[in-house]
């Protein structure tokens, strides 16, 4: 027997915080949850998805697997007695099978590496994901969010034997969606050059609108990786569009030369570009790495000619915009021909320090910048760097595979050996010699093997876990949640449809006012910046009552909801078909669609009937995952 009750009583009620509160809803889960799709249940009794748990990631994939556990592709891992149900296959699986037929020679060579990790640890694959899911998967780490119905339609109806390779070159390449690759990519780099909030305070030398100016027009272009890392390090001009001297690069590092002599530099840029935590060895030599102190103070000392300068409004002590200079460096001993700096050992010694980058090279000690530009010769030794290709090859194949070759994935050294240390070095050559082309470097990982895969494990490679403390070996695809401007741009596809190229800066600065509220309501307890959506209970509670799951399930405004209640041609299966289709790119499975058929038969209002089941979908953990 279907149990009968009304998901609106969970949409239109705005419940308080507190255990009193909380209970009527674990019942009202826990009543959907028996009818096999919708988790909230997980959600609410264990905080969701928290990324830092092994207990409850593994609590995750249960829900996940237990939401869709009637799809013709699902298997059960909380017990493996339906694991049968999926041939494994053979390590040597011919990638093609997943719907790509031909690709680059480094996708080849990509799957030799991995393929030979899992013969070396006794693993196969799980089987290649549906074309839909994997498709959904795809638009989130390429566009930053989900597809939409029209694109999903399109990408399952083709008959192309090689449609996954075409809708990834289509999406990379094609006009249509090269404002939203730039626009993904641009809020990639703007969280991690200068942090979610970087720019938003009043007090703020960044100007966030600029520093994303750049990016957006250097990821449009698709400039070499090399070429955007040498701006972004010597760049010199004024930080707001519009103001003479506007160059958008100088908001990187306008707000970390000035203080505590250039020590936010020195740490920002050694580990974002070469993969090497120096930082921590600011005040002492590291007992468990490489880098010793000397090394940290010769790497600032290239910082120690550039200031980041105040602009004001005339006649005011408004600051308008800030200037980075480079400018002659005297030397703590007043000596520029031969300029210094002076750093404490923990025995009280002190030492000199000039500019040595980290190979050992070192620069002309002079402090005058006509005789030597320090941040000039400091990016052209990043460049040369083995470490840089390293470092960015490593750092996106941990956004396109949920983890890096090491972990951290920007902490390089002995410590911290490489899983695949051939495949890093090999990927890391050949994106040299393809001119760091970005674009070229993603085709080659999302083409390959390991990224066609399910995340759904098997007994032959359920112990490949990383979160039982293993390195990954890739044999399926890990699960992780949607960081939070992925959930804004797709509940913001599927409230309005894709958006207007027209008015980019606003949809952005609407997007930023909705994430400092994410930042307030789903922060850590260490007050730190959170990426993911976690599963805190005003997270949970943001999600439900928040304005844009409220957009999101209104039947105007030209969203996904209202295109289908009006659709005349479609009956109400047909319907119910549509928006699982929509929120998560898969058919419901005959059990859901004969659940909420039958729900909907028992409503007074069909209409409103829908509304319920398209909120409970994106308010679902499968609709906030990415897998």
């Amino acid at each position: 027997m279907v149990q009968r009750w009304s998901f609106s009583l969970l949409k239109r009620r705005n419940i308080a915080t507190g255990p009193r509160a909380q209970r009527p809803w674990s019942r009202a889960a826990h009543a959907s949850y028996s009818l096999g799709w919708f988790c909230l249940s997980a959600l609410l009794t264990s905080g969701g998805f928290h990324t830092g748990s092994t207990q409850v990631q593994a609590a995750q994939t249960q829900a996940l697997v237990a939401a869709t556990r009637d799809s013709d592709q699902v298997v059960s891992i909380a017990d493996g007695r339906n694991a049968g149900a999926v041939r494994t296959g053979s390590s040597r699986r011919d990638h093609r099978t997943a719907g790509v037929a031909s690709a680059p020679a480094q996708v080849e060579k990509i799957n030799e590496y991995i393929r030979r990790s899992w013969a070396d640890y006794n693993l196969s694959p799980s089987a290649p994901e549906a074309d839909g899911k994997w498709a959904r998967r795809l638009y989130l780490d390429l566009l930053g969010r989900i597809p939409s119905l029209a694109e999903l339609q399109a990408f399952e109806s083709s008959k192309d034997a090689d449609k996954r390779a075409a809708l990834v070159r289509q999406l990379l390449h094609d006009d249509e969606y090269t404002l939203d690759y730039a626009r993904n990519w641009t809020t990639i780099w703007t969280n991690l050059l200068i942090g979610r909030t970087g720019g938003t305070g009043n007090n703020s030398l960044i100007n966030r609108e600029g520093m994303q100016k750049y990016l957006r027009d250097s990821f449009a272009r698709n400039k070499p990786y090399d070429t955007m890392v040498h701006e972004l390090l010597t760049a010199t001009g004024t930080s707001r569009p519009g103001v003479e001297g506007f160059n958008g690069a100088v908001n990187y590092l306008v707000d970390k030369v000035n203080e505590e002599n250039a020590t936010l530099a020195t740490s920002s840029v050694s580990k974002l570009f070469l993969g090497l935590q120096i930082q921590c060895t600011q005040c002492h030599t590291h007992p468990f790495n490489d880098w010793k102190q000397d090394k940290y103070w010769e790497f600032n000392a290239f910082f120690r000619q550039t200031r980041a300068l105040r602009r004001f409004m005339s006649g005011t002590d408004d600051v308008t915009h800030v200037e980075l200079i480079d400018q002659d460096y005297a030397g703590e001993s007043n000596n520029p021909e031969k300029a210094d700096l002076f750093y404490e050992l923990r025995n009280g010694l002190v030492k000199v320090a000039y500019p040595v980058f980290i190979d050992g090279t070192a620069i002309n000690p002079s402090g005058y910048v006509s005789d030597v530009n320090r941040r000039r010769e400091l990016a052209r030794l990043v460049v040369d760097s083995p470490y840089l290709d390293q470092a960015i090859v490593n750092r996106m194949w941990s956004h396109f595979f949920g983890y890096g070759f090491t972990k951290p994935i920007d902490d390089f050294g002995s410590h911290n050996q490489a899983s695949h240390p051939e495949l890093l070095t090999y990927l890391a050559q050949e994106f040299r010699q393809a001119k760091y082309d970005q674009k070229q470097l993603i085709e080659w990982l999302v083409l390959s093997e390991a990224y066609q895969l399910t995340s759904k494990p098997t007994p032959a490679n359920e112990k490949d876990d990383p979160l039982l403390g293993v390195r990954p070996q890739f044999t399926r695809y890990y699960i992780r949640s949607m960081s939070a401007e992925e959930l804004y741009e797709s509940m913001l596809l599927v409230t309005r449809g894709r958006g207007d190229d027209s008015n980019y800066q606003s949809t952005e600065d609407e997007k930023s006012r909705w994430l400092g509220q994410f930042a307030r309501e789903f922060g850590t307890d260490e007050g730190d910046e959170s990426i993911d959506f976690s599963g805190t209970i005003p997270q949970v509670l943001m999600m439900f009552n928040g304005e844009i799951a409220r957009a999101a399930t209104r039947t105007d405004g030209g969203g996904v909801l209202g295109q289908v209640i009006n659709d005349q041609k479609l009956d109400a299966r047909q319907k119910i078909e549509r928006l699982f289709e929509a929120a998560l790119a898969r058919k419901p499975s005959k059990k859901e669609a004969t659940a909420f058929f039958q729900l909907m038969q028992a409503s007074n209002n069909p209409v409103e009937g829908l509304e319920d089941l398209w909120w409970a979908l994106l308010n679902s953990n499968e609709f906030i995952l990415n897998h």
